[in-house]
């Protein structure tokens, strides 16, 4: 098999590469972003609660369905941050690791080939997901509708780095022409 010329080989290794970093950013974002929510969380459910209709201070027994669980975890963590204000510090924790664990694919934006392991590993913890949300849900009383909202961070975080890894794997096979 002929080998491409050298002018039509580095664009196209260009793009690729373009194309890995692209949708790892996007990624990176989207973990950032997902773990920021974190921090304010009394306020999104008092959010939450007024979209749905909740009223404030209502009791989560006067609702059904959507309603009432988030009229249940805004009372949880209204009381609880009012008696005990140090449990928001795990979630403080959560955040940071959303943050931390986006800082970890730095290196495989920068070069993907040589960090393919990154990629794989967020494809570990990304399926991992799946039964952490199943098993710990159920023995915390979270509804299965919200285990599987849960588990769709998992589901839908796999696709951009199935697509990394993949393009990334192809590129490691393309011949490097400067």
């Amino acid at each position: 098999m002929a080998t491409p010329p050298r002018e039509t080989c580095r664009p196209r290794r260009d793009a690729r590469l373009r194309r890995i970093r692209a949708i790892l950013v996007f990624f990176v974002v989207a973990l950032v972003v997902a773990g920021l929510t974190a921090f304010p969380l009394r306020w999104e459910l008092d959010v939450l609660a007024r979209l749905l209709g909740v009223a404030p201070g209502a009791p989560p027994a006067a609702y059904t369905g959507l309603a009432h669980w988030i009229a249940t975890v805004r009372q949880a963590l209204h009381e609880t941050y009012a008696r005990y204000p140090l449990i928001a510090y795990g979630t403080d924790w959560l955040a940071f690791a959303h943050i931390v664990i986006g800082a970890a694919f730095i290196g495989a934006v920068r070069d993907p080939v040589r960090n393919l392991w990154v990629i794989t590993w967020g494809m570990i913890a990304c399926v991992l997901v799946v039964p952490l949300a199943l098993v710990c849900g159920p023995l915390r009383g979270i509804p299965f509708y919200w285990q599987l909202i849960d588990c769709s961070f998992g589901v839908f975080g796999i696709i951009p780095l199935w697509l990394a890894r993949r393009w990334t794997v192809e590129l490691a096979r393309e011949p490097d022409r400067a």
